[in-house]
This record gives C-alpha cells, sequence and structure tokens, in this order.
C-alpha cells in the first residue's frame, strides 16, 4: 500500500469514527420531543443538557403566565408573587404580558421565557417543541386541581343540547387550546357525531373571555370555554351571568400547568421550585383572582397529562415543532 493510500485510509476510518461518535452523541431517547432534547428517565418531558456548558443562570428570569384574559389584569395579580420568586431566587423578576399561546411556546423555546405556566392545551406542545418542564398546578389543600370545558348559549337561546348545535355558529378560542378546542372537538363528534363545517360553522374568538362575551352579546350562537376563567369574569362583573346557560359541562381537566425551560442550571431550578411552593397565599391578589385555590400542588406531566395526550391523539394532534 502507497504512503497515499495509507493516509487516506486511516483518514477515512478517523472520520468514520468522528461521525459515529457525533451521531452517538447526539442519539438519544426522546419519544414525542422534538430532536433538540432527550428524555432519558422516559418521563416523558426533556432531560436537563449533560454538558454544564449548555446549562444557564440568568440575571433575570422571564416569566409568563398563559394568555386566557388581558394580559394587563394579570401582571397586577402576579406582582406579589414576582416579588416572591425574587426574594427566593435571589434574581430580577420580569413578568411578560404575552399575547397568545404561540407566542408564549415560541419564547420559551427561543429562550427568552423561563418559568411560565402553559394552558392544558397547550401544555404537551410546549414540553415537545419548547422543553418545557411542568411541576406545579394550582390547588386546594387536598391537593384538588382541575377545571370543566363547558358549552355555552345566550340565555334566551333555543338550543337545549349539543345535538342542537347543527347548523349553528360555534366559538372556539384557539387550535391550542383543550376545553377551547380539541376538548370540544373531540367530544362532539364522539357523543354527538357533529363536525365542524360538516354539521356546525367553527369561528375562533382568541380567548376564553371573548367567547364569553360573545356569548353573553348573541355574537356567537355558542362557545366551548374553560368554566374556571368564566367564573372569574363573572367574580369581576365582567359579564352577567344571567345572560348565558350551559349546555354541556365535561369531566374535570387539569388547569394551567406551571413549568421551567428544561436548560435552567438545576440549583436555580430548586430555587423557582422552592418559590412556588413557599407562597403565601393568604391575603395575596392571587387568592383574590383565584379564589378556590389556596396553592401551588406537585404535578406530574406523565399521569396527570395523560387524559389530555388521549385527547390530542383522538383529533389528530401531532405534536409537531415549526
Amino acid at each position: 500500500m502507497t504512503l497515499s493510500r495509507l493516509i487516506s485510509t486511516m483518514l477515512a476510518a478517523l472520520l468514520g469514527i468522528a461521525i459515529v461518535g457525533a451521531a452517538r452523541a447526539e442519539d438519544c431517547p426522546r419519544g414525542d420531543l422534538d430532536k433538540a432534547y432527550c428524555d432519558r428517565d422516559g418521563d416523558l418531558v426533556a432531560d436537563a443538557p449533560t454538558d454544564p456548558k449548555q446549562l444557564i443562570d440568568p440575571p433575570t428570569l422571564i416569566f409568563a403566565y398563559t394568555p386566557v384574559e388581558d394580559p394587563a389584569v394579570y401582571a397586577k395579580v402576579w406582582d406579589g408573587f414576582v416579588k416572591h420568586m425574587e426574594k427566593v431566587t435571589g434574581k430580577k423578576v420580569m413578568f411578560f404580558p404575552v399575547q397568545s399561546n404561540a407566542a408564549e411556546i415560541e419564547a420559551m423555546r427561543s429562550g427568552r421565557l423561563h418559568v411560565a405556566g402553559f394552558n392544558t392545551g397547550s401544555n404537551p406542545i410546549a414540553v415537545n417543541c419548547a422543553g418545557l418542564v411542568p411541576f406545579a398546578i394550582m390547588g386546594s389543600q387536598k391537593g384538588e386541581f382541575g377545571y370543566e370545558m363547558e358549552l355555552i348559549v345566550p340565555a334566551d337561546s333555543p338550543i337545549k343540547t349539543p345535538a342542537d348545535l347543527k347548523g349553528k355558529k360555534l366559538a372556539f378560542t384557539s387550535p391550542t387550546s383543550n376545553s377551547g378546542y380539541k376538548a370540544p372537538l373531540a367530544i362532539l363528534k364522539s357523543d354527538f357525531n357533529l363536525e365542524p363545517d360538516r354539521d356546525f360553522t367553527p369561528v375562533f374568538s382568541g380567548k376564553h373571555d371573548n367567547s364569553v362575551i360573545g356569548v353573553a352579546n348573541k355574537d356567537y350562537d355558542a362557545a366551548a370555554i374553560a368554566n374556571e376563567v368564566m367564573k372569574r369574569m363573572v367574580d369581576r362583573k365582567v359579564v352577567d351571568p344571567a345572560k348565558i346557560r350551559t349546555i354541556y359541562k365535561s369531566e374535570t381537566f387539569p388547569t394551567t400547568g406551571y413549568g421551567y425551560a428544561h436548560n435552567l442550571d438545576p440549583k436555580l431550578v430548586e430555587k423557582i421550585k422552592q418559590a412556588f411552593f413557599t407562597f403565601p397565599w393568604e391575603g395575596s391578589s392571587l387568592k383574590a383572582e383565584f379564589k378556590e385555590e389556596d396553592r401551588f400542588v406537585p404535578i406530574n406531566y406523565k399521569k396527570d397529562w395523560s387524559v389530555i395526550r388521549k385527547i390530542d391523539a383522538a383529533t389528530g394532534v401531532k405534536y409537531t415543532c415549526k
């Protein structure tokens, strides 16, 4: 073998080893997770990076709450919690008023959002596409949490049951919402043989409060909403409950799930969790707004979001990241 042939063979071998090594380094169990993440422990959420250089410890934590209602209202509601998290973590914390579920997911995926509450339907997408690691949910002393999807109509509407929605205009919130789209779509198809466009006209209001107000003002024949949102609107006197009637109420679903970006430094993650689980609810603006809850309770994404993933599967939702 000539010297040049020998060198070529050695280079090819070395390149082969390098390529295989790189492939093995990148290859990892991930299930439905985006290729940017790994799930070696099988809990369905992204693991923290194994390379310490990929962990982040930002001087300012950006926190967001799911955009189910007016973001300006919730900046004030969360102010006390933000101050508590600053004290516990030793970081400056900034409330980020996101305008849509898609914007919130993209903000975490791009690294601009560190801690957030994602609505029920967005949680699986945020987990798989943005590296969200859910760990908490608002609950009660007994550890109870959740809400129901309701189909609502104007109080004097002739619509009595979901079967009467045929030929009507039904408002959804957004395609990523569980109670505002995915759950009612699955229920209407499986229980009442009703499908959008074929049996009723679907429209999108953008948010739950828009849907509730739209029904109260008779802009829509009906709407699918999260009843926890409607209850808060009634409490704030944003809408008159006498103008609305419920024709269907679902089983209980998990509500907004709170989590952190998978690549935060583990020591910072522990402080963030401590901030949630030690927050003093009594007398707080959170307690004034979320009257039925009085604490954050731990959640397990794999177990607690199982029913949501089943609904996603039934409605053909794919956790494909763009």
